[in-house]
């Protein structure tokens, strides 16, 4: 990061009506976050000083999403919906008296990476008074175009509908991210008009006010997926895959390894220790923290959760938020762990349901066990001692406590407490009925034959 102060101001977008969604366009979600805060981690990443974020009218729930991911973020309202000059104009509290570096940013284009941002500004460092991210399209139909000289100097942006057939010949389009650095930014928007067909400000047309107030602008370009804009739900699944195959890329290179890497979903903020082993069709929401050893067996789908060294975990398996599983923790087929702390060592190895409690070290939690915590009013709390042994098919009614070493017997249903080394066992007596199936076979058949006549 350059020493130079940072502002980066970003426009919130419009309502997204492409999306058909009563939710505003930018709190879709990419890995569990929604877009809006993808690029707001990016400006924080970048080291900005200030960050403003624009938004229109009637869309506060964009407001209070940008403060909940960037608590210094400074919320304008671009009154009216006059172009990107105008929305940046809306900005101007925070840039007048602003020296430094600026930076314009799209709240919809969530995959931009701070790296890129830095070599925005290294070309403001060296001495351009402007900077614009250029992508080469694979179509560039429907794009500005970047212009440039003989010796790369950004000359003008102009829109396919402006430009020449030269001109559309160009494959280096205009991203809309652009920086400045510049002694008076109000100035230069000062100087933008809205001598257009649609009469807007476009920020674009600061490239040529800035060459007439004698400043030079560059092109920066980077690679067409990373600013990748989402106007509709296509989009918004191609970021996601382009997040998704990204992020798998950084987990293997880091030391874990993904046997069907295109069937492991991670949230934006997965974190994987080294020698993890993740099989197919594994999904991860947002919180998860996963240590060095872990196998994750296949499907399954894991938030909000912590999982300690050496653990195992699968096939599957739920783990839900709040579940701290020590190291060594097996959790097997189809057991389901929500708010739960469990030991080193603690199994839970098949059809297991353990919700709001503790387990000891080495415990064993068998097939069939449920953590009865709810009332239909309050959640209550179980905890299983170390070295506990809780037999199969067995119901913990809490708030009970099984002590350390204790035994429950299977299909036992356990309402009080449980001492250390005890064996807790509650079941009905067990009852014979010698010859009884036999009479009660030659009874049914005689009845079925009987139905049939009729």
């Amino acid at each position: 990061m350059t020493a130079t102060p940072l502002t980066i101001v970003v426009l919130g977008a419009g309502k997204g009506t492409r999306m058909k969604s009563d939710l505003p366009k930018v709190m879709h979600k990419i890995a569990g976050r929604p877009m809006l805060g993808h690029v707001l981690d990016v400006a924080a990443a970048t080291g900005a000083n200030q960050i403003a974020v624009v938004i229109g009218p009637n869309m506060d729930a964009v407001g209070v999403g940008a403060r909940a991911f960037s608590p210094q973020a400074q919320i304008f309202v671009q009154a009216e919906q006059l172009g990107t000059a105008d929305a940046v104009k809306a900005a101007l509290p925070v840039l007048k008296a602003f020296t430094g570096d600026v930076i314009v940013l799209y709240a919809d284009t969530p995959l931009l990476q701070p790296a890129t941002l830095e070599r925005l500004r290294k070309v403001l460092a060296e001495g351009a008074a402007a900077a614009v991210l250029g992508f080469e399209a694979a179509d560039p139909t429907g794009y500005g175009r970047l212009l440039t000289d003989a010796n790369g100097t950004l000359t003008a942006i102009r829109e396919e509908k402006d430009a020449t057939t030269a001109e559309r010949q160009i494959q280096i389009c205009n991203s809309g991210v652009m920086a400045f650095r510049v002694n008076d930014m109000a100035a230069v928007l000062a100087r933008i008009s809205n001598d257009n067909a649609k009469g807007e400000y476009y920020l674009t047309d600061a490239i040529e006010v800035i060459a007439t107030m004698g400043g030079r602008a560059a092109v920066v370009t980077c690679p067409e997926s990373e600013v990748l804009g989402v106007n509709d739900r296509g989009q918004l699944a191609e970021a996601e895959a382009i997040f998704q195959t990204r992020r798998r890329g950084e987990a293997m290179a880091a030391g874990a390894t993904l046997i069907a890497p295109e069937t492991v979903w991670f949230s934006h903020d997965t974190r994987l220790g080294r020698d993890v082993v993740i099989q197919p069709n594994v999904f991860f929401g947002p919180g998860v923290v996963v240590e060095d050893g872990v196998e994750i067996l296949a499907n399954c789908h894991i938030e909000g959760t912590h999982i300690g060294s050496g653990a195992r975990i699968g096939p599957f398996a739920r783990l839900r938020p709040g579940a701290q599983l020590g190291t060594g923790v097996h959790i097997g087929n189809f057991v389901e762990v929500k708010n739960v702390k469990m030991g080193q060592g603690a199994k839970a190895n098949h059809l297991a349901y353990l919700g709001d409690g503790s387990v000891g070290d080495r415990a064993n939690i068998g097939a069939g066990t449920i953590f009865c915590n709810y009332d239909g009013f309050f959640k209550h709390q179980t905890s299983v001692g170390k070295e506990a042994f809780v037999g199969s098919n067995s119901a913990l009614v809490a708030p009970v406590t099984i002590g350390d070493g204790a035994y429950v017997g299977s299909g036992s249903v356990i309402t009080k407490d449980v001492s250390a080394g005890s064996l807790a066992l509650e079941r009905s007596s067990q009852v014979e009925r010698p010859t009884w199936a036999e009479k009660f076979r030659l009874m049914m058949s005689k009845k079925k034959k009987a139905e049939a006549k009729t």
